[in-house]
């Protein structure tokens, strides 16, 4: 596919092919600003995400903070499917498994996200270079979309909005208990607050997803004959052009919840309560 690019000072025409260079066979590009910057700031905010996650994964304590009379549960360990658990939510997984519960948990949160539209398109610019930028040459010499492996998995994720689903309600349960003091008290603290966020940005970056829109108003042609799906449709459209910000806020809300609970379950903070 070939098209054609006019360069308004001296009228002339610069063929642009896909997979080649923009511009000519010795210019990757005409872009004179940074157009580096988006693509370097989201593959090391990406990155340090993969790392921290790997991190608290595989971390596999200090999870829960019941000891400090607190009922926080980390995101990345809810729901706890083990009998090894600390707080064991849903006891599915036998006792034979000894490895870290959160690496059952996460596999459906990350391949929600992974699969997000959103990011397909930050990490394709970030990590991969296809492309880096608009108007930008790619250093692929073939382009096949998301027709062949390993890419075409990334139509999965209509499925995995569904389990995203789950497990907004999941966090949501855990807002609600993060009020749970001692002695059947009902109290809130500053993990409270934390945990109550993190279940409000998870809704609100699953709820403005692309695939959500989709199934609350797609396949309609009269939306008068369906009054409820119009009614979730406006409200979806709302914050779906916000999706972008909403991944973000959820992203790193999630990982500072996650350390957050660490703090407080290994002792090295106190969790102030407010009532």
């Amino acid at each position: 596919m070939t098209t054609t690019n006019t360069n308004s000072d001296n009228n002339s025409i610069t063929a642009v092919e896909i997979g080649k260079p923009r511009g000519g066979p010795n210019v990757k590009t005409l872009r004179k600003d940074k157009w580096w910057l988006q693509p370097l700031f989201t593959s090391i905010g990406l990155g340090l995400f993969v790392i921290y996650g790997i991190w608290a994964a595989f971390r596999n304590g200090n999870y829960f903070a019941g000891a400090m009379g607190r009922n926080y549960l980390s995101p990345f360990y809810s729901p706890c499917v083990t009998h090894g658990c600390q707080y064991t939510t849903v006891p599915i997984v036998g006792s034979w498994y000894n490895i870290s519960p959160a690496i059952i948990i996460l596999i459906f949160p990350m391949g929600f996200r992974m699969s997000c539209y959103y990011y397909r398109k930050a990490y394709y610019r970030s990590f991969w270079f296809s492309p880096p930028a608009c108007a930008v040459s790619e250093p692929h010499k073939k382009y096949s979309g998301e027709s062949k492996f390993p890419l075409i998995l990334n139509n999965i994720h209509r499925y995995f909005w569904y389990a995203a689903v789950v497990f907004g309600v999941v966090l949501t349960v855990d807002a609600v208990n993060a009020f749970r003091f001692p002695n059947n008290q009902i109290g809130m603290g500053l993990g409270t607050v934390v945990l109550v966020i993190n279940a409000v940005l998870i809704w609100l970056y699953t709820l403005s997803c692309h695939s959500c829109r989709h199934l609350t108003g797609g396949k309609l042609n009269l939306f008068s004959k369906a009054p409820i799906r119009l009614w979730f449709w406006k409200k979806v459209s709302k914050i779906n052009p916000h999706h972008q910000l909403f991944a973000w806020l959820s992203l790193i809300w999630i990982a500072f919840t996650d350390f957050y609970v660490y703090m407080v379950a290994s002792n090295m903070i106190h969790d102030p309560r407010f009532f």
